[in-house]
């Protein structure tokens, strides 16, 4: 992050502006709906600036800026659509001690506009680093279309009532109000009767929430999915932003993590294959511990919970404590993994079951039906095979699996980061251990890349003849 995005008050502070022409219109446009002080040098200033400085709206100087002239502005834009003119006015600006901004240069400006979209006093900015203004344009037309007109009424009278809410106890019970409010009640007043009946509804509204009793602790054991943020479900998405504690995985996404709500405690329970790990005792413990206080509690992991996540261990710890729990299921990493190579788990006249598979478990590693799995047309979805690649490979040709057979490891599925790893079982430990994985990563035996997949019958035809 190149520009970290803040709210200046500008009310009643200085804005100066050198410009006169459509560069300068556009910035003044925008700069008209503040409560600041605009100043605007231009010899030949265009006739919308002389309408507006007749109109008391903005300051007018009918010349070039000169020293001196931005003393105190906390804001300075040069839009003279002139290079050298901007260069100019702007190191004056500089010495008067003011943030300059240079219309489309973003390298010798101190702050850039981000496009905004304004239901004051709700407002949202949106900027791209000035990479992308095309993105930024279009992501604010889609918020102006979600964001209803009224939603600036309500934000006003709300911030009026703001203290008699005060009554209420911070946290949950006060967050459950405005949540009534904006969400429901508030809207419904504005359709009924407008702004009169919005502060009507809103002494209802805190009489009821005065009067009810404070909720009792939940549970949501949600899957996180694979790390990509758009592979959470609208479920999960929903429960971080009404979570007060996310107990998380190691497994979890810094961008999914991001997506919790900014005040909710966040506690890492990691654990790591054969390595350090928190006990899972002490993590049902937390999860009860946080969910008696009557707080909103997610439990959070990666992929989905039902997929060697322990699951049954806390919903058996949550239940004796007589807590309430859901589980919120999630795109498992198989399933991103699959999709990634272009394969399906299953295909007829292949395989009409796959496997779900653990490479180690609480004893080490994890035996299986290895003959079974050993049979032509197989597949298995391998959890935690990295570093039992070795073991799972001597086990399936120990017990008749043709060396051939395609296996690939996907690392980081579904996110940026990501790397297919196409092989076969013979090769399946020197892959792994030369190339050196950091993340997590699943394995596919049976499955190759549909791309390699589709040269597998030459490659055989050819092995035949030799």
């Amino acid at each position: 992050m190149q520009h970290f995005p803040i709210f200046m008050a500008v009310a009643g502070r200085r804005i100066v502006l050198s410009g006169g022409g459509d560069a300068a219109l556009a910035k003044l446009r925008l700069l008209l709906k503040t409560e600041a002080s605009l100043t605007v040098f231009s010899a030949d200033a265009a006739p919308e600036i002389h309408n507006w400085a007749n109109e008391g709206k903005l300051r007018l100087v009918s010349r070039q800026m000169e020293a001196g002239d931005a003393l105190c502005a906390v804001l300075f834009y040069a839009a003279n659509e002139d290079a050298e003119e901007d260069a100019r006015a702007s190191a004056l600006a500089r010495a008067d001690g003011a943030l300059v901004n240079i219309v489309d240069n973003l390298q010798d400006s101190a702050f850039i506009t981000p496009a905004i979209v304004d239901r004051d006093p709700v407002t949202v900015a949106i900027g791209t680093e000035g990479a992308a203004p095309v993105l930024a344009r279009a992501i604010k037309a889609d918020l102006e279309a979600r964001l209803p007109a009224s939603l600036g009424l309500l934000a006003r009278i709300g911030k009026s009532f703001r203290r008699a809410v005060e009554v209420l106890p911070m946290g949950r019970k006060r967050r459950d109000f405005w949540a009534d409010y904006y969400f429901n009640s508030g809207p419904k007043a504005v359709e009924q009767g407008g702004e009169t009946a919005i502060e009507a509804a809103l002494d209802d509204l805190l009489a009821r929430h005065t009067a009810a009793e404070a909720r009792n602790g939940h549970v949501d054991l949600v899957g996180a999915g694979p790390g990509d943020p758009e592979l959470l479900t609208l479920k999960a998405r929903k429960a971080l932003d009404e979570a007060d504690v996310v107990i998380y995985d190691r497994l979890v996404s810094t961008e999914i993590l991001e997506l919790a709500r900014r005040e909710a405690t966040l506690i890492n329970a990691g654990k790591e294959g054969f390595g350090k790990s928190m006990p899972q005792e002490q993590i049902n413990a937390l999860i009860v511990e946080h969910a008696q206080q009557g707080l909103q509690v997610v439990r959070l992991k990666s992929g989905d919970p039902t997929v060697y996540g322990r699951l049954d261990e806390e919903i058996e710890a949550i239940a004796a404590a007589g807590i309430s729990w859901r589980i919120v299921p999630g795109i498992t990493a198989a399933s991103a993994a699959v999709a990634q190579i272009g394969q399906s788990l299953t295909r007829r006249d292949r395989n009409s079951s796959v496997r779900f598979l653990t490479g180690h478990d609480m004893k080490g590693f994890a035996e299986h039906d290895w003959r079974a799995l050993a049979r032509q047309g197989e597949v298995a979805a391998i959890y935690m095979g990295k570093k039992s690649a070795r073991f799972i490979q001597g086990r399936l040709l120990m017990h008749g699996a043709h060396p051939d057979t395609p296996v690939t490891v996907i690392e980081n599925a579904s996110r940026p980061e990501s790397r297919v790893l196409s092989t076969r079982l013979a090769e399946l430990e020197p892959t792994l251990t030369n190339a050196g994985l950091t993340g997590p990563a699943l394995t596919f035996y049976g499955l190759a890349p549909r791309d390699a997949a589709a040269l597998a019958p030459t490659i055989e035809h050819k092995e035949a003849i030799q």
